[in-house]
C-alpha cells in the first residue's frame, strides 16, 4: 500500500515507500517503453549520484511518480522502492546494527534531501530517503506506483531487519507453509508485503523488490499486458486473479520486471500458476 491517491503528504511518515526508481541500461529506450505503456512525460535534472549526471522525473499531469537513471556498470538494474527514514544518520546506523550492509551514502542530493543505499539483513537491496518539507509523489491512481513486495528466501530475516527498523507490525496473509506472505502495516495499514519465493524461484535467485501499479479498471490488466509486448517488452506471467486483483508479471524491454494490478478484480483464491523463474538469466 502507498500514500495517495494525491502527493505524499509531509513530514513523510517512517517506513512510508515515498518514490521509485528505475535504473537501467539505455534510458531512452526505457522512456519510451514507460511513456507508452503509462502515459507519462519526464523532466530531466542533473544528479551526481548517477553514471552520467542525468536523472528523469516521469510525471503525470506534470506531477511526480518516478524516477529513471542509466546505472553505473554491473549495478543493480531494476525497480526499486525508497523508503521514508527521519535521518539517514541514524538509519545508516540501524541498518548495521540489524546485519544489513551499507553501499552508498549518505549523500544530499540537491533539491531531493539525502538518501542512503544499503543492502538489508536478507541480501536485498534497499534505498533510503530522507525526504525534504515539499516532496511529492504522487500514487493510487491508475498508471502509477500501487505497491510493493520483498520478495526473499529468508522470510525471519526479513521480517526481523524491517520490523525492528520500522516499527511495522507483521500479519501472515499465506498459510506460512505453503505460502509464506506477510504484509507489514504501520497502525493497522498494510504498507509493504514480504514474500518467501516458492518453487517458481530457483534457489540462487537473488532477493530483490517487485513494484507494482495501478490499472484502470477500464483498461484491465489483459490488454495492458498485450500493449507491453507491442512496445517492445514481455509478459513474464500471464493475468491471474488474487485477492488482491487481477494482476500480471511484465517485463520492459530491457528486462527489468515489474506487476501491474487491477484492485477491482478481487478473487477469492490465487490464480497463480508455476512458472519459470523470471529473474533466472
Amino acid at each position: 500500500m502507498a500514500i495517495g491517491p494525491s502527493s505524499t503528504p509531509s513530514p513523510v511518515p517512517a517506513g512510508i515507500p515515498c518514490w521509485i526508481e528505475l535504473a537501467c541500461r539505455e534510458q531512452a529506450v526505457a522512456e519510451r517503453f514507460y511513456g507508452a505503456l503509462f502515459g507519462w512525460t519526464y523532466t530531466t535534472q542533473r544528479d551526481p549520484a548517477t553514471s552520467d549526471g542525468r536523472y528523469a522525473i516521469a510525471t503525470m499531469t506534470n506531477l511526480p511518480v518516478g524516477g529513471l537513471y542509466r546505472a553505473a556498470q554491473g549495478a543493480p538494474l531494476g525497480w526499486m522502492p525508497h523508503l521514508s527514514v527521519p535521518h539517514t544518520a541514524s538509519a545508516a546506523e540501524w541498518v548495521e546494527h540489524l546485519g544489513g550492509q551499507l553501499t552508498l551514502g549518505p549523500m544530499p542530493i540537491p533539491q531531493r534531501g539525502t538518501i542512503l543505499h544499503a543492502y538489508d539483513a536478507c541480501g536485498a537491496p534497499v534505498v533510503f530517503w530522507e525526504v525534504p518539507p515539499d516532496w511529492e509523489f504522487v500514487t493510487g491512481i491508475p498508471n502509477t506506483f500501487s505497491g510493493a513486495d520483498l520478495n526473499t528466501h529468508d522470510g525471519v530475516a526479513a521480517d526481523h531487519f524491517y520490523t525492528k527498523l520500522f516499527t511495522y507490525g507483521s500479519h501472515q496473509i499465506g498459510d506460512g507453509e505453503s505460502l509464506d506472505y506477510v504484509e507489514w502495516l504501520i497502525e493497522h495499514e498494510p504498507v509493504l508485503y514480504r514474500y518467501v519465493m516458492g518453487s517458481e524461484y530457483s534457489l540462487d535467485t537473488p532477493p530483490h523488490w517487485l513494484v507494482y501499479f495501478d490499472i484502470d479498471p477500464a483498461r484491465g490488466v489483459d490488454a495492458v499486458a498485450g500493449e507491453s509486448i507491442m512496445n517492445g517488452g514481455t509478459v513474464v506471467i500471464q493475468p491471474y486473479d488474487t485477492p488482491f486483483g487481477r494482476m500480471a508479471i511484465l517485463a520492459d524491454p530491457e528486462g527489468a520486471v515489474f506487476a501491474v494490478i487491477d484492485h477491482s478484480r478481487v478473487s477469492e483464491e490465487w490464480g497463480r500458476a508455476e512458472v519459470d523463474d523470471p529473474y533466472d538469466d
